[in-house]
């Protein structure tokens, strides 16, 4: 049985007969490193500086920002195609149109048939002979790593299509060093850094709590994204600038006033608490006004991550700040005193 499945936002349908699907691409190609889903990416990320091992994910600081919801990659050599078409011959054929039979497959990439598009143009899409075996280039398709996030069908549309090794395709889903960066930006891996305390854990009614980071733990991380045989490439880095108190209280005083501790010439933020400084205003910390009572207080120490890029060809630029959150909880007693 040969069956196209359509991908579109809200329930998906089948035409030709067979099942429906819901729940974004699927399909693969055994015991490889080739799928045919629409939903997985072929860039490859790695961690090239800072801290090793990190597990906080940074969130934007601007709640409009979100990286491109799709863009076009290579798929398949001939070779792979032809392979994949005569014994897989299950899988996306365009973001958003499934293929499964083999009938399909060959129609269209090996004997040369048109192929119906029904979400890009042209409607109908002219076929290719033999897979283009013997050619040197790859067959591109359009990639949604986040199927939720793509509500506009007209987006990465087309279906799989032939490009000259060392090209990149001329649309405007077109891969490129910024997508790249963009698509990074979630992979940097920042340390879940503590920060210290002075009092730990535990204060006391109208004296300061002394608040700082090592300069040990806090240093840029970048990572590399790069996407084969394409020549693109791009290194996103997150540069910690600040952190931001929140005592979890209203009644309580930051220092400074605004709640932001900025980061030193020598990369630490403020300054290890040190006997016979109890009294003393630090440079970063907190003053709580009144005592905790039966819950303790929240306090969240929100690390500032500056964000940049460079990539292929020099190309480089700025993406949004992100920030990650530590809370731990803070018990705040009052002083006690005995009179005679």
């Amino acid at each position: 049985m040969l069956v196209t499945t359509l991908l579109a936002p809200g329930p998906a349908h089948a035409v030709g007969g067979g099942g429906t699907r819901g729940d974004g691409p699927v399909g693969g190609v055994n015991g490889n490193q080739l799928t045919a889903k629409a939903s997985t990416s072929r860039i490859k990320v790695t961690h090239t500086s800072g801290p090793t091992g990190g597990r906080g994910t940074l969130s934007s600081v601007d709640p409009t920002w979100e990286p491109p919801p799709c863009w076009y990659e290579p798929v398949f050599t001939p070779e792979q195609l032809k392979n994949f078409a005569e014994t897989e011959a299950a899988g996306d054929v365009s973001i958003r149109q499934g293929w499964y039979g083999e009938g399909l497959w060959t129609d269209h990439f090996r004997d040369g048939k048109e192929a119906r598009n029904y979400f890009g143009t042209p409607a109908n899409v002219p076929g290719c002979k033999n897979y283009n075996l013997g050619r040197d280039g790859y067959f591109w398709r359009g990639v949604a790593p986040d199927w939720s996030a793509l509500d506009d069908t007209s987006l990465c549309s087309r279906l799989m299509f032939w490009q000259d090794a060392g090209e990149v395709p001329d649309e405007p889903e077109a891969p490129t060093p910024e997508v790249l960066a963009a698509y990074a930006y979630d992979k940097v891996k920042v340390p879940e850094t503590e920060i210290e305390l002075k009092p730990t854990n535990r204060s006391t009614v109208n004296l300061p709590t002394w608040v700082w980071l090592d300069k040990a733990a806090f240093k840029d991380v970048t990572v590399r994204a790069e996407l084969p045989h394409t020549g693109l490439w791009a290194e996103t880095t997150a540069k910690p600038v600040a952190l931001h108190l929140d005592p979890g209280t209203e009644d309580a005083e930051t220092y400074p006033a605004s709640g932001d501790c900025e980061i030193d010439a020598d990369g630490s933020i403020g300054t290890p608490y040190t006997r016979g400084s109890a009294d003393e205003i630090p440079p970063c910390g907190i003053r709580y006004l009144r005592a905790s009572g039966g819950e303790p207080y929240r306090l969240t120490a929100s690390i500032t991550w500056e964000i940049s890029w460079q990539g292929t060809g020099g190309a480089q630029g700025d993406l949004p700040d992100g920030t990650f959150e530590t809370t731990q909880d803070m018990t705040v007693q009052e002083i006690q005193s005995v009179n005679r």
